[in-house]
């Protein structure tokens, strides 16, 4: 069974960090394109890594946002600095495969106060 289980969401004031972590079981997550969302209601692409390491950003984020992967631990990262209030989102990873298909996690609640 496949699951994908982000954590480290919370409220923190503007100007302040978070570290997102999306947690994989049940796949070879280094073999994955992981996908960093947020939804604010409709669904913002925010950041992507692929198996190669590769990332690419939004832009309401470029410089802000950090997205790193751990393989070892079948685990990606968002740190999240500079946080605004506009970033306040459900965050949500996805994992995606050509072939093996494509994951959701259940997504962690961020905050922002002013």
């Amino acid at each position: 069974q496949v699951q994908l289980v982000e954590s480290g969401g919370g409220m923190v004031q503007a100007g302040g960090s978070l570290r997102l972590s999306c947690a994989a079981s049940g796949i070879i997550f280094s073999m994955y394109t992981v996908n960093w969302y947020r939804q604010t209601p409709g669904n913002e692409l925010v950041a992507s890594i692929t198996s190669g390491g590769g990332t690419n950003y939004a832009d309401s984020v470029k410089g802000r946002f950090t997205i790193s992967r751990d393989n070892a631990k079948n685990t990606v990262y968002l740190q999240m600095d500079s946080l605004k209030p506009e970033d306040t989102a459900v965050y949500l990873c996805n994992a995606e495969h050509q072939w093996k298909g494509t994951y959701w996690g259940q997504g962690t609640q961020v905050t922002i106060s002013s």
